[in-house]
């Protein structure tokens, strides 16, 4: 019998240099694609996909998370004094119910499967999601939700893939492909972060994962890795000796906003979706690439 997933797991203790000064004072999970920070993003495609406890892996200088999925009692009595009930409809849809969301902290930058590690009590024995808030993907039937149904159908450990140039294989965990079963295929190997010629394929891991609450045990004792972190893929890889892995081709545009370019064309591809701002949004970027295109 399949457990059901009703736990998720967000890593998002990280700094975000990249990003600096924007994050020196604000964590860059709070960087916002148009008008909704890049976690509640993330957030609302767990919801989407029947999630009901959000556990959030936090560092120093990100109480601005915690406090973005509490409720604001003086900023909600401002909107219903002034009877901005948008405004204020739009706060409480997205607020989540009282005790879904926990927090707690990584207290040392060790690595994405250290992260994890550090969510082991909250999530207990159960098989969970992780999502990582640097990736967007932008689909109208969410990543995580085409994964539910998968892991529906086959139960075990599902990881979100998607094929990369050959050039850009080294930035990755890569898998290796097995029997094709439609959506999915069962995954044989996987490799952190190889070089192109000894690569067991261009399909990388996405940062969209359904795990067995094994994967812990593995993490407890796990050594250092790639750049002396605890990976996660590391551990993966010891439990696909185990259980079964399989890859998930997702429908939908993926966006790495853990960089600037992917960051801002994140803003661009969602503003256009929006049916409010989409068309002037467009006739903006036209004048603009006009004017480029003149100098």
């Amino acid at each position: 019998m399949k457990r059901p997933i009703k736990k998720a797991v967000f890593p998002v203790a990280g700094l975000g240099t990249r990003f600096l000064p924007a994050t020196k004072a604000m964590p860059k999970e709070m960087l916002t694609v148009v008008d909704r920070p890049l976690i509640q993003i993330v957030v609302d495609e767990a919801r989407q996909a029947g999630i009901e406890h959000f556990i959030f892996i936090t560092g120093r200088n990100k109480g601005v998370i915690e406090d973005h999925f509490d409720k604001q009692f003086e900023l909600e009595e401002t909107l219903r004094d002034r009877g901005k009930s948008a405004e204020l409809s739009l706060l409480e849809a997205d607020l989540p119910g009282a005790g879904q969301t926990s927090f707690t902290r990584q207290q040392r930058p060790l690595g994405l499967g250290h992260a994890v590690w550090c969510a082991r009590d909250l999530v207990g024995s159960e098989p969970f999601a992780l999502l990582l808030p640097d990736v967007l993907v932008h689909a109208e039937h969410g990543c995580l939700a085409q994964m539910m149904e998968t892991y529906n159908d086959m139960g075990g450990n599902l990881v979100a893939v998607e094929e990369v140039p050959r050039q850009h294989i080294h930035r990755y965990g890569i898998v290796g492909v097995g029997a094709d079963h439609g959506r999915a295929f069962e995954i044989t190997s996987m490799v952190e972060k190889p070089e192109p010629e000894a690569a067991p394929s261009n399909l990388s891991i996405l940062g969209r994962y359904i795990l067995q609450p094994e994967i812990f045990g593995i993490l407890a004792s796990q050594d250092p890795g790639s750049g002396g972190e605890i990976q996660l893929t590391d551990a993966m890889i010891q439990l696909l000796a185990d259980q079964p892995f399989h890859g998930v081709r997702f429908e939908g545009q993926s966006y790495d906003c853990g960089d600037k370019v992917g960051f801002l064309t994140a803003n661009v591809a969602y503003a256009l979706s929006r049916s409010d701002i989409g068309p002037t949004f467009r006739d903006a970027l036209r004048e603009i690439v006009s004017e480029g295109d003149a100098d």
